[in-house]
């Protein structure tokens, strides 16, 4: 019997060496150790040994019992390990790779023109203020020197709320909060979103961005007016661009006037573009603020005098750009996002 506990070692111990994954050594382990194993079968023809002989036995079929599965323990840790390695191996990323496919975001065209007119104004000393989108009928209308019957309070120009809530027309109301804040001197602007109710096609929509300017101090003049609006118009369009300004109504300011520029594509020269007239659109609105209006505010309008200006971002962008359907700028195409 000691022969048989030999041979089952010298077979178990060489037959773990040709072993390459879990599956076979576990085959192993039940083929020399499991119930109906080499070892087993050994074991159970120990009755047939005297009683002197049984606990040599014994003894010696335990020692290699002990040996066969510290080896196959051994085999099973390394096949574990390296199996682990080779997972991770498969399955590791390396996030040093770099790749073509990125697609990296930049500023909307209409972000991109509201940051430079900041910017622009800054530079002159402007401040940039903000205000809500929901404006109070006193502030968007009354305040602003709109009497009840002009045309832009009615219910089919304006978004109501309710009677004294309105989603604002303009960014003037800015302008009276901060007059009725601050008081004077002042020097501000102030972009944003403001809603009509407007049908939609290449040149309107019911939301679009206006900016809004207004200085408020002694002895301010028209003439410093006309000087801040060209200095403005040359460095945002180049130094060639000529202004024209012409008579025009707003019940906020007096006198005020509306501000056209050169053609932006012959530069005053006269092409199809602009009928060879030599003048693109009209530009912008502005004017002297109403004494009344500076009085609704608790500003001494005997002391002070103001101006201010407002424009369309949307056609400024359009134009900068030269974009001409206003509903691209909100309809989140890539396709013509990623020109800009």
């Amino acid at each position: 019997m000691r022969e048989k506990l030999g041979e089952i070692r010298r077979l178990a111990l060489e037959s773990t060496d040709a072993i390459s994954d879990l599956r076979e050594l576990e085959n192993l382990r039940i083929k020399f150790l499991g119930k109906k194993g080499e070892l087993t079968k050994v074991l159970r023809d120990m009755g047939k040994l005297s009683p002197d002989e049984r606990p040599i036995i014994g003894g010696i079929a335990n020692d290699i019992r002990k040996e066969i599965e510290e080896k196959i323990a051994t085999i099973k840790e390394t096949l574990v390990q390296e199996a682990k390695r080779a997972k991770l191996e498969k399955e590791k990323i390396d996030i040093t790779i770099s790749t073509n496919n990125e697609k990296l975001g930049h500023r909307h065209p209409l972000l991109s023109t509201i940051d430079e007119l900041e910017d622009l104004f800054m530079s002159m000393g402007f401040t940039v203020i903000s205000g809500p989108e929901i404006e109070t009928v006193a502030n968007n209308f009354d305040a602003l020197n709109s009497p009840e019957n002009h045309p832009s309070r009615d219910l089919s120009d304006t978004f109501y709320l309710n009677e004294d809530l309105v989603l604002r027309t303009h960014t003037s109301p800015v302008q009276i909060r901060a007059m009725k804040e601050m008081g004077a001197p002042l020097r501000i602007i102030s972009a944003g979103r403001t809603f009509r109710f407007d049908d939609v096609d290449d040149t309107h929509s019911p939301m679009f961005h206006q900016l809004e300017g207004l200085v408020v101090d002694e002895n301010v003049s028209m003439a410093n007016l006309i000087h801040t609006l060209d200095i403005f118009i040359k460095e945002l369009f180049g130094k060639d661009m000529k202004t024209r300004y012409r008579p025009h109504h707003f019940p906020f300011t007096e006198p005020s006037a509306e501000v056209d520029v050169s053609c932006f594509k012959c530069r005053g020269e006269g092409c199809q573009a602009c009928n060879y007239t030599g003048w693109s659109m009209e530009l912008l609105g502005c004017g002297m603020v109403h004494p009344q209006v500076l009085e609704n505010c608790g500003i001494d309008s005997e002391k002070y005098t103001g101006f201010a200006f407002g424009m369309g971002i949307d056609r400024i962008t359009m134009v900068k750009y030269g974009i001409n359907d206003i509903r691209l700028l909100f309809e989140n195409d890539n396709r013509f996002l990623e020109q800009f």
